[in-house]
């Protein structure tokens, strides 16, 4: 299987594991050491080394951020494709609920696969998007039943 298409099944079974709450369903695509860089001041953000420790930052991250909202939108702008030996993706998510702002995070994101499993995964956001999400967050964390 191509790194591509390995990055498609991790991307499907990513949201069967949000459908499902179950993030044990992603432990087959990540080596036991594997690390996630996600480039966001906590509490969204930060550097999660382990398989563990990834799947409890979703968890946690996916609960109290995204399921706050009634819809979650995924917009793949450009990718994937390979791209210094990993793949790597340019997409966006729309987030939208009742009495706050619709809100629209941008990023790419690299995932570098070692013998068929995730050994680093990368969230790469803009200056003006993290500073968006910090302000947003400031303003609605309330509101949505946001732990900050």
């Amino acid at each position: 299987m191509s790194e591509i298409e390995q990055f498609a099944a991790y991307a499907a079974a990513f949201e069967k594991a949000y459908e499902a709450n179950d993030w044990a369903i992603l432990e087959p695509f990540f080596h036991e050491d594997a690390v996630y860089v996600v480039g966001l001041t906590e509490p969204l953000g930060g550097t999660f080394t382990g398989r563990d420790a990834i799947l409890e930052y979703f968890d946690r991250v996916l609960n109290n951020f995204d399921r706050r909202f009634a819809t979650r939108t995924i917009n793949l702008i450009e990718g994937p494709r390979l791209e210094g030996g990993s793949v790597w993706i340019h997409g966006g998510v729309t987030y939208t609920a009742a009495d706050v702002p619709d809100v629209y995070l941008d990023l790419e994101e690299t995932v570098e696969f070692d013998g068929g499993r995730i050994r680093r995964l990368e969230d790469v956001y803009k200056d003006e998007v993290a500073a968006q999400i910090d302000a947003y967050l400031e303003a609605h964390s309330k509101t949505l039943g946001i732990e900050l």
